[in-house]
């Protein structure tokens, strides 16, 4: 038995290189710690009545970054877990 989409997949990550994989039947998604590539198989074909023909997973680390408030001062991004879904040929996903 799958898990439901909502406790799969966060959200859909927009950016400029992932609007270009978008055009080749490519989108990106952020997940849930713990998620396995079927259950994000499972969650897309059913929220989005869409045929997966591949799912790419990875774990980004988060990056360190200065505070602008206070000097000297240094913190850490959260990690992320993305997910990349490749749909099959001649279909796409309405996002925006």
């Amino acid at each position: 038995m799958s898990k439901p989409a909502y406790s799969v997949i966060k959200q859909p990550i927009f950016t400029e290189k992932n609007a270009l994989l978008a055009e080749a039947g490519k989108y990106v998604f952020e997940i849930f710690p713990g998620v396995e590539r079927t259950d994000v198989k499972a969650a897309i074909e059913a929220q989005y009545k869409v045929t997966v023909a591949k799912v790419n997973v990875l774990n980004t680390k988060g990056k360190i970054k200065a505070s602008r408030m206070q000097r000297g001062l240094h913190y850490r991004r959260s990690d992320v877990k993305k997910a990349i879904v490749t749909l099959a040929k001649g279909q796409k996903i309405e996002l925006a």
